[in-house]
């Protein structure tokens, strides 16, 4: 049995292929979650107008790979100490968020990110938001796995 788990970290090639790599993880597919707007575009997500995050949306049987791991992942391939930034991309599309499913995923993303504080990895505050998961938009047919179509392991903007 599969579970699912949503995460916003910037810019979705690059997440999406870091969760592509990782055992147990049977799907990663990129979209937006957390706006207003209904079956948004990518354009719609672009103005910065409609809420969306770019996010990941991760299928993985708990069996093979746990919610930690994927959180690890997720703090691993971004920056949480950038409001609504990563990298060269600017806006609330590329806020960091985890979208919880459940309470449990809930709990421990609150842990996870209470520990990554205590830990002293970032100098800077951790500005990620554990939010509830909304209606997850798929984006376009282009976006998924788009690194991987072009033979490139990382995002290059």
């Amino acid at each position: 049995m599969t579970a699912i788990a949503t995460f916003g970290a910037g810019c979705f090639w690059g997440v999406e292929a870091a969760f592509h790599q990782i055992e147990g993880v049977e799907d990663a597919v990129s979209g937006y979650m957390g706006g207003h707007l209904d079956n948004p575009t990518y354009e719609d997500v672009c103005t910065d107008s409609t809420g969306h995050a770019e996010v990941v949306q991760v299928e993985f049987d708990p069996e093979e790979v746990s919610y930690e791991d994927l959180l690890e992942v997720f703090w691993s391939n971004h920056n949480p100490t950038t409001p609504n930034r990563q990298g060269p991309d600017v806006g609330t599309q590329y806020r960091s968020v985890i979208f919880f499913h459940d309470e449990d995923q809930r709990e421990r993303a609150e842990r996870s990110l209470k520990d990554l504080e205590a830990s002293g990895r970032f100098s800077e505050p951790i500005v990620t938001e554990v939010a509830p998961a909304q209606t997850f938009w798929r984006a376009e047919d282009y976006h998924q796995r788009y690194l991987e179509k072009r033979g490139l392991s990382h995002c290059h903007i």
